[in-house]
């Protein structure tokens, strides 16, 4: 798989996962019906923070606030509590930024830096490369978390949105 057809699928999910919260008021994207443990408000500061996550293994500097790691990493807990999370609009602003700060860093690595080990020992069992690791947060990961919101949606009985995510 090459690193454009890995940024065309992961913008194409980011596409998707904007045209969902589109019509998303702000007291409903902190919404959890019951089953249904991750509202927009979380998926969208949690899929920003996996990007600077991902993009650290690229060498990037970080860009978020340090407070997001406790909001949004692994482990967090989505809650109710708008207060608790960034308007729609600066989330989604956040999410569109990490996801330049990213594609910006893929398109600048070469075949041996994309071949290289995955610099954190600890996933080397997931991420044997960096290649592998892109491929799985970049379409994996965030294919998952769209899903979710196709989820959510009919949890809380909203119109679904018009395009299929194919």
């Amino acid at each position: 798989m090459t690193t454009d057809s890995v940024l065309h699928s992961f913008a194409y999910g980011l596409d998707f996962l904007r045209d969902q919260v589109a019509d998303v008021s702000a007291a409903d994207m902190v919404a959890q019906p019951t089953g249904i443990p991750n509202h927009p408000a979380w998926t969208v500061g949690h899929l920003a923070f996996a990007c600077e996550l991902l993009g650290g293994a690229l060498g990037l500097s970080p860009w978020l606030p340090t407070d997001w790691a406790d909001r949004y990493g692994s482990g967090s807990v989505p809650v109710p509590e708008v207060s608790r999370y960034e308007t729609k609009e600066r989330a989604l602003a956040v999410l569109q930024d990490g996801q330049f700060h990213l594609t910006r860093g893929v398109q600048a690595l070469g075949e041996s830096q994309l071949n290289a080990p995955f610099p954190d020992e600890a996933y080397r069992d997931v991420f044997p490369t960096l290649r592998h690791a892109l491929t799985q947060v970049l379409v994996g990961h965030t294919s998952f978390h769209v899903g979710q919101l196709s989820v959510w949606r009919r949890a809380m009985k909203l119109q679904p949105i018009t395009r299929a995510f194919e």
